[in-house]
């Protein structure tokens, strides 16, 4: 079941008990019954991919408005595409020919993005046989979906430590960005008998279609461990991440960071100030959407004492500054989503009403300067995934996995 925030974070913190690694197993942070239990009874070993097996799902719209979605089943990725805007897909195809390991639950899922030629990217983390422990994988298609290449490790740091919690972006170009959490700094720090709180966050570019990458580079250190990055391309077709950071005493509020050109990240700046001072890692990352005015809209998860729950907030100036915090959703509000479409801006999130699991929305017309009430979108008894948001250029949809079958739809 849901819980409150303050019995909620009390047993992540118990799970989680960050000492020196503060690397934790993956809590369901708040929201949502753990996914999908009765409904796998009905996936037996050898029997043919279902995407009803699948404990989540990743979409995103081309260019021609076609739907594609990934999902994970019995460790190979598959991709399915839409021509109807959910109504039928095509036959499902598997991106990785060779079984291997994919995190797919909870803040992981495998990343899924099109370019304007129609190519595909996946990224995704494969856990190794330590705890805790992961690297970045990529692959690609150029024929549409059809065929994919053979799956790369895109961390160049192979050793058996933490690369997790990738994130995706791709440019006008075809420019290919990966973000991801790094432990290489840590691990370095810990060999020299020296502090280092949190992970650092790991970036890669592709300047020919993901063909290959470029050496990695650090672009902040001091991130927290297991919460999902965000990442968009702004308007200058440069990226912009999000993250949870270790700020001084342990607080673990949000940081934003700017390229100033392809190879140069710029500072990390502060962008929330909830002063949530936690000994553990949420599991619960911040949402990133970039307007075509430049405007950058975020939402986060706070359980700061006197400033818990879900906040929204929006920067016109590059992420020098963002405006008050404004709070959202009810008890138990949990993992939102944001998207900028226009001067329309929709918030999408998870809440347990102690009965069913609700998929909860909240729209701007006037770029998040005013916000209508929310309204419920979707309910369901059964388990759930977190609820996305996706544009195909003139109108808004949710994705939504649950254990009675995948949703997804327009909103009015």
């Amino acid at each position: 079941m849901k819980l409150p925030n303050l019995l909620l974070m009390t047993l992540v913190m118990a799970l989680c008990a960050c000492a020196t690694e503060s690397m934790t197993g993956q809590a369901v942070p708040t929201g949502m019954h753990p996914q999908h239990g009765a409904q796998k009874s009905a996936c037996p070993a050898g029997g043919p991919p279902q995407l009803k097996c699948a404990d989540t799902v990743t979409a995103s719209f081309d260019k021609q408005g076609r739907l594609w979605i990934a999902w994970v089943d019995r460790e190979h990725i598959y991709i399915q595409s839409s021509p109807d805007k959910g109504r039928n897909f095509s036959a499902p195809v598997s991106v990785n020919s060779q079984a291997e390991r994919i995190e797919a639950h909870g803040e992981y899922r495998p990343k899924l993005k099109l370019d304007d030629n129609g190519s595909v990217y996946l990224t995704w983390t494969q856990p190794m046989e330590k705890r805790y422990t992961g690297q970045i994988r990529f692959s690609r298609s150029t024929d549409g979906g059809q065929s994919f290449s053979q799956p790369i490790t895109v961390n160049d740091n192979q050793a058996a430590i933490s690369h997790r919690f990738d994130s995706l972006a791709v440019g006008k170009h075809g420019e290919i960005f990966i973000a991801w959490l790094d432990a290489r700094d840590k691990e370095q720090a810990k060999a020299a008998q020296q502090e280092f709180s949190g992970v650092s966050v790991y970036y890669a570019w592709s300047d020919n279609g993901g063909a290959s990458f470029h050496a990695n580079q650090v672009a902040a250190q001091h991130s927290c461990e297991c919460c999902r990055l965000a990442v968009e391309m702004d308007k200058h077709n440069l990226p912009v991440l999000l993250w949870r950071q270790v700020f001084e005493g342990n607080i673990r509020d949000h940081a934003v960071l700017t390229f100033k050109d392809d190879w140069t990240p710029g500072a990390a700046r502060r962008a929330s100030f909830e002063n949530w001072r936690v000994e553990a890692c949420p599991h619960h990352g911040p949402a990133l959407s970039i307007g075509e005015d430049g405007v950058f809209h975020a939402a986060w998860f706070s359980a700061a004492p006197e400033r818990s729950g879900l906040f929204y907030g929006n920067s016109g100036d590059n992420g020098q500054t963002f405006s008050a915090p404004l709070a959202f959703g009810g008890p138990g509000a949990a993992h939102a989503g944001v998207l900028a479409l226009g001067r329309q801006v929709a918030l999408v999130w998870s809440e347990f009403d102690g009965k069913a699991n609700l998929l909860q929305l909240q729209r701007s017309t006037d770029s998040g300067r005013s916000w209508s009430p929310p309204q419920t979108l979707a309910s369901t008894a059964g388990s759930a995934d977190n609820g996305f948001l996706l544009s195909d250029g003139e109108r808004l949809y949710v994705s939504w996995q649950t254990g009675e079958g995948y949703q997804f739809k327009a909103l009015d």
